[in-house]
């Protein structure tokens, strides 16, 4: 029996990992797991080998400061990783962590295939670590067509299957009154999956309800989370007062509850692509540490934060980053849009009109498992 050791380093890492490994499922039963995953990959039977939570950091800094610890995880995972013997280790994301884990494996044990999914993102910043990357990654699953040059330039091998988070999915309904109690106009809020992020965006947000609450009354704000950090978010919102907040955990249910919303407001991210493909308005809030953010500044090389406004180059989404992610200009920036209708009909037609030009004629979970697959096939033990 083949195996695959399935590597995540964060929460959305391991939501499209386990899109990938349900379809390569079907496709392929015959397979053995062990991953570093958090909840989606435990869902599917892969058991991990530790808490996902134990590796998710944010920002250069934070890193610098857990560098020890980082580096005791990275060596616990290779020993892991080594141990299982894997036909291949598939590495999704998190590149600061996912590649050194792969570097060192390849290091130890060339026989072992690494497959890499969301390739690092060399057209925004560092494009000549391909040079190095690719002495130790063997193969890379490319979420968006114009990444391809970037690799076939240095002949890496790599695949376009696009990204899991436009795939066409049927969404359930649900009585929202036994979920969110009475009726009323939904509007979803993305705080981020990191306990860095919510304790930087949340308190934020919180603000920018109250001032909503003061115009409007009929509109219940629901926070989308992870398991993990609900009771942190659930007891913030509590401690705020305020009693229009509601979070929610289950996929499902998010799903449905997004697709009904009215807008989103959501930190920077692949989110916002979920938030586009389901045609809400939306815009975008980040805000870290004035050192990070400094250190990103001098090393980026593109303008814009969201992927919808990088592949069109224009501000299609607004950016509301850094000293600009405060209450009062999301509440500016929301309120514009709620009163102007025709401004949310023109983001959704230019949305709409850059997500043609990133789906794939097969759903992206699909292609990416007949990749992974194919690869897995062409060993020869």
């Amino acid at each position: 029996m083949k195996k695959i050791f399935v590597l995540t380093g964060e929460p959305s890492g391991d939501k499209l990992a386990a899109k990938v490994i349900k379809s390569l499922k079907k496709i392929n039963p015959n397979i053995e797991y062990l991953c570093v995953g958090g909840e989606n990959l435990k869902s599917l039977g892969l058991k991990s080998i530790y808490s996902l939570n134990e590796i998710t950091y944010l920002g250069f800094t934070k890193v610098f400061l857990n560098l020890f610890k980082i580096n005791k995880k990275i060596n616990q995972t290779v020993k892991a990783i080594i141990n299982f013997n894997p036909d291949i280790l598939f590495t999704v994301d998190s590149p600061d962590f996912s590649l050194r884990v792969a570097e060192r494996v390849k290091n130890k044990n060339k026989k072992i295939k690494t497959i890499h999914y969301v390739a690092p993102q060399v057209w925004v910043w560092r494009e000549s670590r391909l040079k190095k990357i690719k002495n130790f990654i063997d193969h890379f699953l490319l979420l968006f067509k114009f990444e391809k040059k970037y690799f076939d330039k240095e002949n890496i091998k790599n695949d376009f299957v696009g990204h899991p988070l436009l795939e066409e999915k049927k969404i359930n309904r649900f009585d929202m009154n036994k979920i969110l109690g009475s009726k009323k106009t939904l509007f979803s809020l993305f705080c981020g999956s990191r306990i860095s992020e919510i304790n930087i965006l949340l308190p934020i947000l919180i603000n920018f309800i109250k001032l909503m609450n003061d115009k409007y009354n009929d509109i219940t704000y629901v926070f989308h989370s992870t398991k993990n950090h609900y009771t942190l978010i659930k007891s913030l919102i509590d401690s705020s007062g305020l009693t229009n907040c509601e979070v929610i955990t289950d996929e499902q249910i998010k799903s449905y509850v997004l697709s009904k919303s009215i807008f989103a407001v959501s930190k920077s991210g692949t989110v916002s692509l979920e938030i586009c493909n389901v045609k809400i308005p939306s815009i975008i809030i980040y805000k870290m540490s004035f050192l990070n953010f400094f250190i990103i500044k001098l090393l980026v090389k593109t303008k814009y934060a969201n992927i919808i406004n990088i592949a069109a180059n224009k501000e299609i989404i607004p950016e509301l980053l850094q000293s600009n992610c405060n209450a009062k200009n999301i509440y500016k920036n929301v309120n514009n849009y709620l009163d102007n209708p025709q401004i949310i009909k023109n983001q959704l037609l230019k949305t709409e009109e850059v997500l043609k030009n990133l789906k794939t004629n097969k759903p992206p979970s699909e292609l990416a498992s007949l990749s992974l697959n194919k690869l897995l096939e062409n060993i020869v033990n």
